[in-house]
């Protein structure tokens, strides 16, 4: 099985593949900035392997890792969390709520009122895009080493 800086290497090392491909499709440079930002951040701390209390993910939280620890009780290792569509999903939702109750307190506690807006859907897009090909990526490698050792153990 690969472990996590071989998964963070090569998400990290086909990102200027993607983005490359982005300018010559013509995508927006807005849309192409939202996009490497989400790659890499979801590259470095919103892996699969956030269902793993002692990950290289969960580390790079540093403190805030315990923020964490939640998630890993409710998803098992390779579980949902590694699902091609719902794992992005959980962890994003995740965090989406964090984010809310944090908000949530400070309007509580300091009176601080927010206007929201829909952001316009070309940057909504590329950020999900960015989110859900790491993930695809460490799936992907991740079922490519196991069957790989199936392989290996065979012959």
């Amino acid at each position: 099985m690969p472990s996590g800086k071989v998964h963070l290497s090569f998400e990290l090392a086909t990102l200027p593949l993607w983005t490359t491909a982005g300018v010559f499709l013509g995508v927006g440079w807005d849309e192409l900035v939202v996009f490497t930002a989400a790659y890499a951040g979801a590259s470095l701390l919103l892996s699969p392997d956030l269902d793993l209390a002692d990950s290289d993910a969960s580390r790079r939280w540093g403190p805030l890792r315990i923020l964490w620890w939640p998630y890993t009780v409710a998803f098992k290792h390779r579980g949902l969390s590694h699902s091609l569509v719902f794992g992005p999903l959980t962890r994003v939702l995740y965090l989406g709520f964090l984010a809310a109750c944090v908000w949530a307190a400070l309007y509580l506690a300091l009176g601080l009122r927010v206007g929201w807006r829909l952001p316009p859907p070309g940057p909504v897009i590329a950020f999900l895009i960015g989110i859900y090909l790491t993930n695809l990526l460490h799936v992907l490698l991740d079922r490519l080493g196991s069957a790989f050792g199936r392989a290996r153990g065979r012959s």
